[in-house]
């Protein structure tokens, strides 16, 4: 089927060439890092995670999203979803192969990636973190295969591939929540230590993935044949709408019990991050834009008239995903780092290879999205719709 990829506008075309290049500028600083070492990038002995990890927290969210999709479709037999849970398998498998080229990119010298096979230590999250991520991407990629390649020939899927639905519901889960355990389970980290860190980023999964699958089936819907069907556009909006007000809440719970409690070493980060700590606060501006971004998304998704309209709907789908790319992508690394448990700050700001080569991955994500997109449409476009 991937034959299909090869089919398209110009404008499909160049928009291959265009991230084709973005990868090739991000592979070229890929190598400038792997020559001189981690030292060429923003971090440092006090930030040692940084915008790398920052996109690979924010991008297992996206990948988790598909879940939403699956599970109402497959398990409730929620057929409106027929159409669009194709999409946001094959969002996953671009969202995990970014997840896991962050973290390849973070490690200075990929040969260490080995490590986790070569003298496994179940006892570490990390272990468990390749695992689960791992086996995400290879479920996702087998299951959306098959299963499009069953539209294509007119034909149901084969039998063997229902246990791996059912199973990557709960793996979908997994992924979220061991990521989230990474930062939970680091006692010197008062920002981190949290027992609804993982509560919170199964939150903010719910809404940024699905809400960034809306904007994919606005664009396809106008520019392709292909439409998603606007019961499933809608039912997705309404997902979207819980579970931003879910994170948003959870947020407000953590700040009652920071300053309530009034333990310095919990409220410096706070501090740092709405206000500013000992003159430092290149993270306010970030932090208040989230915050608006937020509460102008729950507005525009709660009324059914905005969330009816497709430009507010969008003008909502893109706060809510740029909000939670700030939230998680951004601000959530660094402020576990600043101030330190000493309360001294490492000012952190990543450097133009660090900018390129996050570009770049993010590029190449795009590619593999763009081609499997291309091949679903295709397909789905040619096929007979056969119930699954």
């Amino acid at each position: 089927m991937l034959e299909k990829a090869l089919t398209g506008t110009r404008g499909y075309f160049t928009w291959l060439l265009i991230l084709l290049a973005l990868v090739g500028i991000g592979f070229a600083a890929y190598l400038r890092q792997l020559g001189y070492g981690l030292g060429i990038t923003g971090m440092s002995r006090d930030v040692s995670w940084g915008v790398y990890i920052g996109q690979f927290t924010f991008l297992v969210g996206v990948a988790a999203s598909a879940v939403m999709l699956v599970l109402p479709y497959y398990l409730h037999n929620y057929k409106v979803f027929g159409k669009i849970t194709i999409l946001g398998e094959f969002l996953a498998v671009a969202a995990v192969t970014m997840c896991l080229s962050f973290i390849i990119v973070d490690l200075g010298q990929p040969s260490r990636a080995f490590n986790v096979l070569l003298h496994p230590t179940p006892n570490s999250v990390l272990f468990w973190d390749m695992v689960v991520l791992n086996g995400y991407l290879l479920l996702n990629i087998v299951i959306g295969w098959t299963i499009l390649g069953a539209e294509r020939k007119g034909a149901p899927p084969p039998s063997w591939v229902k246990p791996l639905i059912y199973l990557s519901i709960p793996w979908a889960v997994s992924i979220h929540t061991v990521t989230a355990f990474l930062y939970a389970g680091l006692p010197g980290r008062g920002f981190w230590l949290t027992a609804i860190m993982a509560p919170r980023f199964l939150a903010s999964a719910f809404a940024s993935g699905p809400s960034l699958l809306i904007l994919f089936c606005l664009f396809l819907r106008r520019y392709t044949k292909f439409d998603a069907g606007w019961e499933a556009i809608q039912t997705l909006a309404k997902i979207i709408t819980y579970a931003m007000i879910i994170s948003v809440f959870f947020v407000l719970c953590e700040l009652f019990t920071v300053f309530y409690s009034q333990i310095p070493e919990h409220m410096n980060h706070f501090t740092f991050l709405f206000t500013g700590f000992h003159g430092h606060a290149f993270l306010v501006p970030w932090m208040w834009t989230a915050v608006v971004l937020a509460f102008v998304a729950i507005a525009l998704l709660i009324n059914p008239k905005t969330r009816n309209n497709e430009t507010t709907l969008t003008i909502a789908c893109a706060s809510v995903f740029i909000c939670l790319w700030i939230e998680k992508g951004v601000t959530l690394v660094l402020t576990g780092y600043i101030p330190s448990p000493l309360e001294t700050i490492t000012d952190y700001s990543p450097t133009a290879t660090e900018m390129a080569i996050t570009l770049g991955v993010w590029a190449l994500g795009f590619f593999i999205l763009s081609v499997l997109y291309r091949v679903a449409i295709t397909v789905k476009e040619k096929a007979v719709e056969i119930p699954h």
